[in-house]
């Protein structure tokens, strides 16, 4: 089993939270000193530092939202003078103003150490050689994952995303060894590598960390069938730090939370109540050792459980559930609860199928219609019709009863579902144009 920080990865629970309450403390004092904002939203909920006394007492802080990131953009939710800060990142925006966050010299060491756990955790060394294939730029994949390998001592490809032939030629002719991007664009990755005709045993590519979107059990096994690796999760976003707060070991029984930097909780995304140990709900995230921007209970709209007992790799840090999806992204279609990574497994285990799908979703008669257009290979695509139909209503079947509505079906040629180089597009709902 191989660790980065052994100590710290394998730290007994006591010692742990004696660690998070004395960070808890220093962070709490450190916003209410010198973010007015978060001073504001304390004051406004009637609680200062020195209400929090233990863990427990994370609950009467107030939560931080994505709209509070727009309402101080860019800076105002800053700890620290600009002259501390070395890095500034943001999200892409697209919904609104981009994210803004920001490191110090110590943030960003903190990261990389982070991302070394968990490159570590997936089976890096440094004999590696890593291509990072997530965005450089803005987006906090590429260097995230970048300065995690230069800490362990790996050979660093810094691809970034996009040019795909060219990213097959560098894993074949650099001879890389472990591959960091979005799970939907290793498989795209893969059908440029069967177009190119090359041969799987002249690579020495062995593992995978994937992230920055959700993603199901059935497409690991997608990826780790086709390419022949092991595929492992990596957990993060631009608020918290980036890629590295959590990341799965060799189990794959759940992703480590880096709990000396991080605080977990689990709330009922409707009500803001925390929920009992085991229960499924949205995770919510306090930082413990950012300066720059510290976050206290940031709602992440992520929806997963959280498991506390000891891992069989001796890790002590809780585990939190594979992403299911976003309570934010999740399609209601006549009452019931949809998520792209629920249509995903279910399409992953009737054979046939491309790893590529699309949910369509319209309003007829003031009724909610949700079509789901899945590529199919070359082969099915020219089987006769009949056999065609068979499929479409086998694929119906198993959608209706995994979901329990009625979805529309359509299969597509393939390649005719437009590929992402970064995060897959997987809902167009034209409801609300």
């Amino acid at each position: 089993m191989l660790y980065w920080d052994q100590k710290k990865e394998c730290m007994p629970r006591e010692q742990l939270e004696e660690l998070q309450l004395k960070r808890l403390k220093e962070t709490v004092s450190r916003v209410y000193s010198f973010v007015p904002a978060y001073k504001a939203k304390m004051d406004e909920n009637g609680v200062n530092p020195k209400d929090i006394k233990s863990l427990a007492d994370l609950k009467f802080l107030p939560f931080l939202t994505k709209q509070d990131f727009r309402d101080n953009y860019p800076f105002g939710l800053l700890a620290v003078p600009m002259r501390d800060i070395v890095r500034i990142q943001s999200s892409s925006g697209t919904t609104g103003k981009p994210t803004v966050t920001g490191y110090t010299r110590n943030d960003i060491e903190n990261w990389a150490e982070l991302m070394a756990r968990g490159l570590t955790n997936a089976g890096a060394t440094s004999d590696s050689v890593i291509q990072i294939a997530w965005g450089y730029g803005l987006f906090t994949g590429g260097l995230g994952g970048h300065y995690g390998a230069e800490k362990v001592g790996a050979a660093v490809l810094p691809a970034s995303g996009g040019n795909t032939k060219r990213q097959v030629m560098l894993m074949h002719d650099y001879g890389v060894t472990m591959l960091g991007c979005t799970p939907s664009y290793a498989l795209v990755l893969h059908e440029e590598f069967l177009r190119m005709g090359l041969e799987r045993s002249d690579l020495r590519f062995k593992s995978g960390l994937f992230g920055a979107e959700p993603w199901s059990e059935n497409m690991r096994k997608e990826i780790e069938n086709k390419w022949e690796i092991d595929a492992y999760d990596v957990y993060g976003m631009t608020e918290l730090v980036g890629p590295g707060v959590a990341t799965e070991c060799g189990c794959k029984n759940g992703l480590h939370i880096a709990e000396d930097h991080f605080i977990a909780e689990i709330i009922d995304p409707d009500t803001g109540e925390v929920l009992p140990e085991g229960s499924f709900g949205e995770l919510v995230i306090t930082s413990l050792t950012k300066e720059a921007l510290p976050i206290l209970r940031y709602r992440t709209r992520d929806l997963t459980t959280i498991n506390r007992e000891i891992c069989s790799c001796g890790r002590t840090h809780a585990r939190i559930r594979k992403i299911l999806g976003r309570s934010d992204d999740m399609l209601i279609i006549r009452g019931v609860n949809v998520f792209p990574s629920m249509v995903e497994s279910i399409l992953l285990q009737i054979p046939g199928i491309e790893p590529q799908y699309q949910l369509i979703v319209e309003r007829k008669n003031n009724l909610d219609r949700l079509e789901v257009q899945v590529e199919v290979s070359e082969k099915i695509f020219s089987d006769e019709v009949k056999k065609l139909e068979e499929l479409e209503n086998t694929i119906s079947r198993e959608l209706n009863s995994g979901l329990g509505i009625a979805v529309k079906v359509r299969l597509v040629e393939p390649q005719s579902i437009t590929r992402s180089e970064g995060k897959a597009k997987r809902i167009i709902d034209k409801r609300t144009i």
